[in-house]
């Protein structure tokens, strides 16, 4: 039994599990029809979209788990590791999953879209909680796929019928997560009070002098978030994206210390900038003078 099984092409997933090879680039699969089968612990080399009433018990994604709950929807794209080693044991799976070669997506919408697909890059416990009529939807969707690459011969014009398919099912993956972010709101005002206190945390540990000014990805982390999926939830939540709060953040803590009597050097230090200079043309940015000029405009009142 393989430690580690490597997807470098849709239908390696397909003929792993004995699954009809239907197009060189796209496989679509129906666990239902399979029987029960093994586990797999998989290196992705293309892109797949699994919706399924339930995933292997302890199976990973990334650094997490796979989220069991009924009717769960989770991405993944190349470069990741999914799924469970393989054990010996063999289970039966309710859903569907779609596969795709990025090859197969060059130069279509997808790639012009792939920048708002996040959820390729979301951990498992950020997976879409999908309701009945999303599910069913996706599912026949999938079907549908299948369907027309079953009983059509491959032509420039199946193909780009089958990736406007592919498109149309990201874009609804895409319009599921906004409706899981926005009937989270207490989730959303939760998290956004932990974030000011990951920033204001960060510097009562002193972590500037070690690491440099707070980033998207170390907030994240510290919020068992992936950098992606954070993003989203602050985005619906204020509007705004987590690097503009940080830098309102950085501004008033240093419009504080300047107050304070801290000398411009001083108040670049305490932030983590590398160079003063740095420092001063970041203030200006973000407040609109410079933060001697700051200094001397508060002086005056």
């Amino acid at each position: 039994m393989k430690e580690l099984v490597h997807i470098n092409n849709a239908n390696d997933f397909a003929r792993e599990f004995g699954a009809p090879v239907l197009h060189p680039m796209v496989c679509v699969v129906h666990f239902d029809e399979l029987g029960k089968i093994h586990h797999m612990l998989t290196k992705m080399g293309v892109y797949a979209i699994f919706v399924q009433d339930n995933f292997p018990t302890g199976a990973t994604y990334g650094m997490g788990g796979y989220d069991t709950s009924k009717g769960t929807l989770t991405a993944a794209s190349p470069g990741q590791i999914i799924g469970k080693v393989d054990d010996g044991h063999r289970e039966l799976y309710h859903g569907w999953v779609l596969l795709f070669d990025a090859e197969f997506m060059r130069g279509t919408v997808f790639e012009e879209r792939l920048t708002d697909y996040h959820f390729f890059s979301y951990n498992v416990n950020e997976a879409l909680q999908t309701t009945e009529g999303e599910k069913q939807l996706m599912w026949q969707l999938m079907e549908l796929i299948r369907r027309f690459i079953k009983h059509r011969d491959q032509t420039a014009l199946t193909d780009r019928i089958v990736q406007d398919y592919i498109v149309l099912v990201c874009d609804y993956c895409l319009l599921f997560y906004q409706r899981q972010f926005e009937s989270v709101a207490w989730k959303k005002s939760d998290l956004l009070t932990r974030f000011q206190h990951v920033l204001t945390n960060y510097y009562e540990r002193q972590l500037q002098f070690k690491y440099g000014l707070p980033n998207v990805k170390y907030c994240a982390s510290e919020l068992c978030l992936s950098s992606s999926y954070f993003g989203d939830v602050v985005r619906s939540a204020t509007g705004d994206s987590p690097t503009r709060i940080i830098q309102r953040f950085l501004i008033d803590r240093a419009k504080s210390l300047l107050v304070g009597g801290q000398s411009v050097t001083q108040t670049a230090e305490d932030l983590g900038f590398e160079y003063p200079q740095h420092f001063t043309r970041f203030f200006k940015k973000h407040a609109g003078m410079t933060p001697s000029k700051y200094v001397t405009s508060r002086q005056k009142k």
